[in-house]
């Protein structure tokens, strides 16, 4: 397959990421063109032994790194764009890398040219830096204490704080009425055996609030039959992957706020 039929089929998502990074279509199209021409010039400088979809990103980043094409970008009033102006460059490159265009710690590191490590440290850092802008309360329905512990000092971490703790459907309601969360983190499977399910769905009833589900039982969710969840963590999991969903949810759904 030639390399203008390998690459072809990213070129949309390029063009989306680019777009995201500079914050309007033409100064986006712009970086894609320079890096579409660069790839003509020197084919060379496609990167091998990567997915060409990692490979393609990774050339983006190499010339938005080499050249200025967005020296004057139109005034922009959006929330979601202030939000992604207020992080520092390779911060918002991970963030966008990661939440966005759904690539991989390793694949986003493989894309800026940096360790997994230091990904993983950039994304924290765009965590940050949302969490500044968009700190919320948070509820924690979750019925391990050590679990749930675990996820206060990552709440806390990363600038947020905690509305409450429930290990059960009542006392999940019972917070929701305490004090009203900015996000709902939830388990399924709770201590009375109740469920978790059914008191975010009534939590959804009183008020608009985003919810991550957090679960040793995803099939419980992903059955096709009824609106599946946009925020779904599967236990074990990861603190770098909760991390990132947390400042995802808040993120978007604070966007979808404002267009709505």
């Amino acid at each position: 397959m030639s390399l203008a039929k390998t690459i072809a089929p990213h070129i949309p998502y390029l063009r989306r990421f680019a777009r995201s990074l500079t914050g309007s279509q033409p100064s986006g199209d712009a970086y894609v063109e320079a890096s579409l021409q660069a790839l003509v010039a020197d084919p060379s400088i496609f990167p091998t032994g990567l997915p060409p979809r990692v490979a393609i990103y990774k050339i983006l980043i190499r010339v938005w790194d080499s050249v200025d094409l967005n020296s004057a970008i139109t005034t922009r009033t959006a929330v979601f764009e202030k939000r992604l102006d207020a992080m520092v460059p390779r911060a918002r490159q991970a963030f966008l890398l990661t939440t966005v265009e759904g690539f991989s710690v390793q694949e986003g590191a493989a894309i800026l040219d940096t360790t997994a490590e230091d990904m993983r440290q950039l994304i924290d850092e765009a965590g940050r830096s949302i969490a500044e802008q968009v700190a919320t309360s948070v509820l924690i329905i979750e019925d391990e204490p050590m679990i749930a512990m675990d996820l206060e000092g990552l709440v806390e971490g990363l600038g947020h704080e905690v509305a409450g703790m429930a290990r059960t459907h009542k006392e999940a309601i019972e917070a929701v009425q305490a004090r009203k969360p900015g996000l709902v983190l939830a388990d399924i499977q709770l201590a009375d055996g109740s469920s978790g399910l059914d008191a975010v769905n009534e939590i959804l009833t009183r008020l608009t609030v985003p919810v991550i589900f957090i679960t040793a039982y995803p099939e419980r969710l992903l059955t096709g039959e009824r609106p599946e969840p946009a925020f779904l963590i599967t236990k074990p999991f990861e603190t770098d992957t909760v991390k990132a969903v947390i400042s995802q949810a808040l993120f978007f759904s604070a966007g979808d706020a404002v267009a709505a």
